[in-house]
């Protein structure tokens, strides 16, 4: 490194956010940046500690304290080389990862780790600014065909390394335009779509197809694309949303979290909806369940909107706000999370599990009976969940559902290929890494380990393209 010492002397400084008065007026992003100076300081931080925990957290492996050093030494297009050859999208990443390699650095120990994940960002701001992202067509071509069901960060990383070892690769995406749920699950506020049409444009370029409002079962049969291709990677996602079946669930007025999400990304990206199909939490009392990062997004978009109040309710217990002895160092830390959304206005609120839906004489739901909880853990260490004899009712204009995501959806495209699916309702994956129980189709991302992260799809989509290859090379 070329400071081995600089963590001494230099403090942990973040770029930090927007006022909050003027970024709830707009869906910009929230998160600003640093100058290329601080930022360049801020990389002088990594202390060559000899073991990088961070490159054990990062489920991509990012060498950082390699691209590190060359952003200290201010050698951008070098730093970027570097982070390309393990991270196909930073500039996702820099944005919306929550950073597993920061919670794992060495100097996380004293709680002042390495901005790694703002540093990421810049160095691919920088390669987009500066040229350093060019289209790299590929000289030769395998003459095989591949087709990719999905794309989201899964799909689109299995694609973009696919077509790099030569296979003409499609992307086949049900909605208007590609990104899955980069595009139509998380708020501009957070990823703006311009850059997600940079690098697909990008992608374009270099040889890779999109064929967009195409439902893989239903506009195209599952038969024809296993007859057209020579392998189909599933990378559809979780996209079954887990449900609150408890009385008074067929009330107006209860959504899914993604109902409101996708539907304000497409305004925001200005896709048509009609007046009277928009979900407005405008002078709303507007109740999150589920206490997640989309619960958040539920939150952040609901203030936009001008709610009269933003609740979000969880059931599970309140996290520690710093340290957590049984997630300790170089763990990821099961500790509370605040986020930009929370800062904007938001009472958030645990143990409470919801009883019943309360509607009113039109229909509309108006409230929420919940009752207090109190968890204990069994002698092999399991959580239990007793409730008490403590209700209360909330107010609630609007409820939005944002409990996560149980499995794929099995109806259309998966139940047509007949894949075997494990005990969740996940994709089941054979001996072979990531293939399925069906001939030459393989699958990566949300679909075959359940909703992750956005790092932990490319990751699984870096597999998958692995996979492919190595099946279609010893095919031939």
């Amino acid at each position: 490194m070329g400071n081995p010492k600089a963590f001494l002397t230099i403090p942990r400084k973040e770029a930090g956010y927007r006022p909050i008065l003027e970024r709830i007026a707009d869906f910009g992003e929230v998160e600003q940046t640093l100058n290329s100076e601080d930022r360049m300081l801020q990389a002088s931080r990594c202390m060559d500690c000899g073991v990088p925990f961070c490159h054990w957290g990062c489920p991509v492996g990012n060498i950082m304290p390699e691209w590190q050093d060359a952003v200290y030494r201010g050698k951008w297009q070098e730093a970027y080389n570097i982070l390309n050859t393990t991270m196909n999208f930073p500039e996702f990443t820099g944005r919306v990862c929550p950073a597993l390699c920061e919670k794992s650095c060495v100097l996380k120990i004293n709680d002042n780790p390495v901005t790694i994940r703002e540093n990421e960002a810049a160095v691919a701001e920088r390669a987009f600014q500066e040229g350093y992202v060019v289209p790299r067509i590929p000289k030769k071509r395998t003459g095989q065909k591949v087709a990719v069901i999905g794309s989201g960060p899964a799909g689109l990383a299995a694609a973009d390394i696919l077509n790099q070892k030569g296979y003409y690769v499609t992307v086949f995406e049900k909605d208007e335009f590609a990104g899955g749920l980069l595009r139509f699950g998380i708020p501009d506020f957070k990823l703006n779509k311009e850059v997600i049409d940079r690098r697909l444009n990008v992608m374009k370029t270099e040889g890779v197809a999109f064929e967009t409002g195409t439902t893989a079962g239903k506009d195209i049969e599952a038969k024809k694309l296993l007859a057209d291709y020579d392998a189909v990677c599933i990378a559809v996602g979780a996209g079954q949303p887990r449900d609150l079946p408890i009385e008074g669930r067929q009330l107006k007025g209860i959504h899914f979290a993604l109902e409101l999400l996708r539907q304000q990304n497409r305004i925001v990206s200005g896709i048509s909806v009609p007046e009277t199909e928009r979900l407005s939490a405008k002078g709303k009392n507007v109740l999150v369940i589920g206490g997640g990062d989309t619960g958040s997004d539920c939150v952040g978009t609901s203030v936009r909107h001008k709610a009269a109040q933003v609740t979000q309710i969880e059931i599970m217990p309140k996290p520690p706000e710093t340290c957590n002895s049984e997630t300790p160092w170089p763990l990821w830390p099961n500790v509370l999370r605040t986020s930009s959304s929370h800062l904007e206005g938001c009472e958030r609120r645990w143990n409470l599990a919801s009883k019943r839906f309360i509607g009113d004489s039109d229909g509309n739901v108006c409230g929420v009976e919940v009752v207090h909880v109190e968890w204990t853990k069994s002698p092999d260490g399991r959580p239990v969940m007793k409730e008490t004899d403590k209700a209360e009712i909330l107010k609630a204009d609007m409820v939005l559902l944002s409990m996560g995501f149980v499995h794929p959806v099995h109806e259309g495209f998966l139940d047509q290929l007949n894949v075997k699916y494990d005990n969740r309702g996940n994709v089941a994956t054979a001996a072979m890494p990531n293939a399925t129980s069906v001939d030459k189709v393989f699958v990566a991302g949300d679909a075959a380990m359940g909703a992750s992260l956005v790092v932990r799809a490319i990751d699984s989509g870096r597999k998958a393209a692995a996979a492919i290859d190595n099946y279609l090379k010893n095919k031939e």
